[in-house]
């Protein structure tokens, strides 16, 4: 929280993700992926907000930066921790 009414009160926060679970099992189903897929895809999109990362305010490559590692980390993540029916 580096903005705003307390800001610089707990300088190691970064912030807060929020996600609709109820948009994310919609999205997950409109797109025939397992709802854990988009939730943990959802949660990594916003950490990488939290840390720098925007593909809405930044240029078109900072954009295309965001994507790469979005996707790198998202398919290391699948890899590692998440099935294909998508349980952890």
């Amino acid at each position: 929280m580096q903005e705003g009414e307390g800001s610089g009160l707990q300088p190691l926060l970064l912030g807060d993700v929020v996600i609709s679970a109820e948009r994310a099992a919609e999205d997950a189903l409109e797109a025939g992926i397992p709802f854990e897929h988009e939730l943990v895809f959802l949660l990594l999109h916003g950490i990488l907000h939290l840390l720098g990362y925007d593909h809405e305010r930044g240029t078109v490559e900072q954009a295309q930066q965001m994507e790469a590692r979005e996707q790198a980390v998202f398919s290391q993540l699948k890899t590692d921790f998440l099935t294909e029916d998508g349980y952890l």
